[in-house]
C-alpha cells in the first residue's frame, strides 16, 4: 500500500469516527476531509469541488423546494390525511402505507426526490399521532432505496449495470426484471421496519417530537369554553343571505352569530374565505358560525335565514385550519384597546379576524363579552387566516401575541393554487419517467412551474433548501476520485479475487455483495456500480458461469445502502428531521442488509440460472 492509498483509507477511517461519535457536525466532518485532500496534494481544487456541480446535488435541492411548494398548497399534508384515514388508528398499517407509497413512486423516479416528498408528509403524520419522527424517517428512507431495486430506471445502478452488460457483449435487462427480487426484498423490508422502529424508539424522549406540548387548537377552544358552541350551516336556495354581505346582515347583532369562516365549494374542493364586512354571501356557501348562547339563539337564526345544519368531520370546529386558525393575544400597558368594548375593536371590518372568547384573572368570561370594557392583562382569543394573525405582530404596542396552536406549522398559505402546484408535479415527474430531458433538468423546470404558479416564493424557497445535508453530500464525493486515483479501488479488487478463489458460484456472489455493499458506505451508489459491476461480470466469466446473477448482486448490492447515514443521500436527507445518530443506522441497517444478501444468494440464482 502505497503513502497516498494509506492517506486516503485513514482519512477514511477519521470520518467514521467522527461520524459514529457525532462530532463535530457531519458536514462539518465532509467540509474538513475534502480540505485535506486537497491539502494533501491527493485531489485539485477543481476535483475536490467538483461536487457542487454533480447534478444528483442540484437534483436534492430541487426537490426540497418543490416539496416544500406541496407544503404551502397543502397537498403533501392531503397526502398525509389520506394515509391516516386508510391507517385508521394503526401505526404498523400507517408504516406499510407509507413505505408502499413511497416505494411505488420511487420506481419510476428518483428516490432521493420521492423521499425529499415524503418528509413533510411523514412530519406532519407524526405530529398528528403524537410519534416520534424518528419512527418515520428511517422506514422512508428504506422504502425510498427499495424502490430503486424494483424497475430498471429505479436508481442509476441499475443502468450503469445494465450497460456494463451490453459493453461486455450479453443483452441488458428488461424493465421489469429487476422486479420479483425487489419486491421480496420490499415485503421483507416492511415486516422489518414494523419490528425495528421499536429501536428507533429508544431516542424518544432524548430527541423529542416536533410541537411537542405546544397547545392545540382543541386546548384553547377548551380553555375559552367554546364546547358545544360552534356550528356549520349550509345556505339553502331560499336563504335571505343570498347576495347580502356580512356587514349589511348584522347577525352578531341580530342573533348572537359569529361568522368565523365561510366554506365555498370549488372545483377542485372547498376554499376557506376570510370574514370582511364586504364580503357577500352565495347559496350553497357554508358557514362555521360561533353561538356565545347557542341554546337561545340557534334554532331562530336557522329558521330565519333558512338554513341547514351540517356535522363536523374533524375533532375541533376548524376544519379548515390550514388556513384558518386560532391565536391567544394579550393587551399589554398603554394600549389603545383598553377601556372599549370587543365591537368598539371591529376587529372584522379592519383586520378580518373574529374575537371568540375572553379570559380575565385566569378564568372564561362566557357571558356579554361583546359589551365587557377590556383591561390591561385580559387575553382574547381570535379567529382568522393564519396570514391576518401574523399581521398582528406588528401592532404590538395594541396587541402582544402570546400563543400560536401546533396547527400553524402545517399551514397552508397558498392552498388555493394547489391544482397548479398538482400539475407542475405531473409535468416533473411525466419528464423523469419520459426521459425527455435529464432528471435534474426536470427538476429545474418543475421549480420554476410551482414559482411562476405562485406556489411558493423566493424567500421561502431559498429557506426550504436543507444546506446541511448537500454540504454533506458535496464533502463526500470526492472520496470516490481519491479512491482511484490513489489505487485503493484496484487495492480492494485484488484482495477479493485473492480470497475467493476456487469457491462455488453462490459464495463468490456473497464475497461481491459484500465488498460492494461496503464500497457503497464511501462513495456513491452509482459510483460503486461504476467501479463494481466490471468486476462482477468478470468474476462470473472467470467462473464460467452466467454474467446476470452476478451483475444483479453488484445493482442490488449498490441500493442496499441501509448501514450509514451518508452511504446514501436518501439516508442523508432523514437524519436531520429524524434526529438520528450515525449508529442508529448501523444498528437498524446492518441486519437488513444481511438479509438483503440472502435474498440474493437464495433467489437470483433461480431467477437468473448460473447456466
Amino acid at each position: 500500500m502505497n503513502p497516498d492509498t494509506l492517506l486516503v483509507f485513514s482519512l477514511l477511517a477519521a470520518c467514521i469516527v467522527a461520524f459514529v461519535m457525532n462530532k463535530p457536525r457531519m458536514d462539518a466532518v465532509a467540509i474538513m476531509a475534502l480540505l485535506a485532500l486537497v491539502l494533501s496534494g491527493t485531489l485539485t481544487s477543481a476535483e475536490a469541488l467538483a461536487g457542487f456541480s454533480e447534478p444528483s446535488v442540484i437534483l436534492i435541492a430541487a426537490f426540497f423546494v418543490i416539496g416544500e411548494a406541496l407544503v404551502r398548497t397543502g397537498i403533501a399534508y392531503r397526502v398525509g390525511d389520506w394515509l391516516l384515514t386508510r391507517a385508521g388508528s394503526s401505526e404498523t398499517r400507517l408504516l406499510v402505507l407509507l413505505m408502499l407509497a413511497v416505494a411505488g413512486l420511487g420506481s419510476v423516479m428518483s428516490s432521493t426526490g420521492v423521499v425529499a416528498l415524503f418528509i413533510p408528509v411523514a412530519l406532519s403524520i407524526a405530529r398528528r399521532i403524537d410519534v416520534s419522527p424518528a419512527r418515520l424517517m428511517m422506514p422512508l428512507a428504506f422504502a425510498g432505496l427499495i424502490s430503486g431495486m424494483l424497475t430498471l430506471v429505479g436508481t442509476p445502478p441499475n443502468m450503469v449495470v445494465n450497460s456494463e452488460l451490453a459493453r461486455a457483449g450479453h443483452a441488458g435487462f428488461a424493465f421489469f426484471d429487476f422486479t420479483p427480487a425487489g419486491l421480496v426484498v420490499l415485503m421483507l423490508g416492511l415486516g422489518y421496519m414494523t419490528l425495528a422502529r421499536r429501536w428507533l424508539s429508544r431516542g424518544e424522549a432524548q430527541h423529542g417530537t416536533p410541537g411537542k406540548g405546544r397547545r392545540r387548537l382543541s386546548d384553547l377552544a377548551a380553555e375559552y369554553a367554546l364546547t358545544g358552541r360552534p356550528r356549520r350551516l349550509r345556505i339553502l336556495p331560499d336563504s335571505p343571505l343570498i347576495g347580502s354581505t356580512l356587514g349589511d346582515m348584522q347577525l352578531r347583532k341580530r342573533y348572537g352569530a359569529n361568522v368565523i369562516a365561510i366554506e365555498r365549494e370549488r372545483q377542485f374542493g372547498n376554499d376557506m374565505l376570510s370574514t370582511s364586512a364586504s364580503r357577500e354571501l352565495l347559496e350553497g356557501d357554508i358557514l362555521l358560525v360561533d353561538f356565545v348562547r347557542p341554546e337561545l339563539d340557534l334554532d331562530r337564526f336557522r329558521g330565519e335565514m333558512k338554513l341547514q345544519t351540517l356535522s363536523f368531520k374533524g375533532k375541533h370546529f376548524f376544519e379548515g385550519s390550514r388556513e384558518l386558525g386560532l391565536a391567544e393575544v394579550t393587551l399589554p400597558p398603554g394600549s389603545g384597546m383598553i377601556g372599549r368594548s370587543i365591537l368598539d375593536l371591529r376587529m372584522r371590518s379592519q383586520r378580518g379576524i373574529n374575537v371568540m372568547g375572553l379570559r380575565r384573572d385566569g378564568r372564561a368570561i362566557t357571558s356579554e363579552v361583546l359589551q365587557e370594557k377590556l383591561r390591561m392583562g385580559d387575553t382574547l382569543l381570535i379567529a382568522g387566516t393564519w396570514k391576518a394573525i401574523r399581521l398582528l405582530h406588528r401592532e404590538a404596542k395594541d396587541f402582544l401575541v402570546l400563543t400560536l396552536p401546533a396547527e400553524i406549522d402545517e399551514a397552508a398559505p397558498a392552498a388555493r393554487r394547489a391544482p397548479l402546484a398538482l400539475f407542475s408535479l405531473v409535468v416533473t415527474v411525466g419528464l423523469m419517467i419520459s426521459g425527455i430531458v435529464p432528471n435534474v433538468i426536470a427538476a429545474l423546470i418543475g421549480c420554476l412551474l410551482m414559482g411562476a404558479f405562485r406556489c411558493i416564493d423566493m424567500d421561502s424557497a431559498y429557506r426550504a433548501i436543507h444546506w446541511q445535508s448537500l454540504i454533506l453530500i458535496v464533502g463526500m464525493l470526492p472520496f470516490a476520485l481519491a479512491l482511484q486515483k490513489t489505487g485503493g479501488i484496484d487495492l480492494i479488487v485484488s484482495s477479493l479475487l485473492s480470497v475467493t478463489g476456487d469457491a462455488s458460484p453462490r459464495r463468490v456472489m456473497a464475497a461481491l455483495f459484500v465488498l460492494t455493499a461496503v464500497t457503497g458506505l464511501f462513495i456513491s451508489n452509482t459510483a460503486t456500480a461504476v467501479l463494481m459491476a466490471p468486476i462482477g461480470i468478470g468474476l462470473a466469466q472467470q467462473i464460467g458461469v452466467s454474467p446476470y446473477p452476478f451483475a444483479m448482486t453488484v445493482a442490488l448490492a449498490a441500493s442496499a445502502a441501509f448501514m450509514t447515514p451518508v452511504s446514501s443521500p436518501v439516508n442523508t436527507l432523514v437524519v436531520g428531521p429524524g434526529r438520528y445518530r450515525f449508529t442508529d443506522f448501523v444498528r437498524v441497517g446492518v441486519p437488513f442488509t444481511l438479509i438483503v444478501l440472502l435474498v440474493c444468494v437464495v433467489l437470483l440464482p433461480l431467477l437468473f440460472p448460473f447456466n
